[in-house]
Formats: C-alpha cells, structure tokens, sequence
C-alpha cells in the first residue's frame, strides 16, 4: 500500500504571463493568485492568462469569484478559442 504524503514545501513558479493552476489544490487558490497577481504587477506584467481547465466549471467560478474582488484586476473574460476558450480566463492587472 503506498502511503501519500503531504509536502508542504513552497513551490517556486517561473513568473510570467501564463499561470497553469493544474498542480494546486482549490484552497491554495486564493493566496496564489494575489501573491501571483503581485509578483506580475512588479515586473510589469499586466496581462496573465490562467488555466483553469474546463472540466464541470467548478474552478473557473471560483476564480472568477477571487478576480471579481481583487483590487489588483482591472478586467477579466474568457480566453479566446486559440488560448484556451473557456478553461481559460484573461486577467487585465491595474497599472497603478
């Protein structure tokens, strides 16, 4: 039987304008995307494309509900087809 183990050590991401949420479990969420969002905006990155897979939808709602009241996002609406259609969301960031 194998036995899974929880780590619990910080993940370190590449940051750039795509952010894959894939690998994280849905009540890392929240605290990703602002420290995410945060680290982008110091580096000048004002548009982030997340993946957020399509599956029952029940992710991509929860992260529309986390941007809706980010104050760090100035916009946000489904991917086009060619960047993922509705498995992503493109994120505006406010420049201020």
């Amino acid at each position: 039987m194998e036995q899974e183990t929880d780590n619990e050590s910080p993940v370190i991401l590449p940051i750039e304008d795509v952010l894959d949420l894939h690998t994280f479990r849905p009540k890392e969420v929240p605290d990703l995307l602002d420290d995410y969002f945060s680290a982008c905006i110091s580096l000048k990155i004002f548009s982030v494309r997340i993946i957020h897979g399509k599956g029952k939808g029940i992710l991509k709602k929860r992260v529309h509900d986390i941007l809706k009241k980010n104050a760090m996002v100035k916009s946000f609406k489904n991917a086009p087809m060619e960047a993922g259609s509705w498995g992503a969301t493109l994120v505006e960031l406010k420049r201020d």
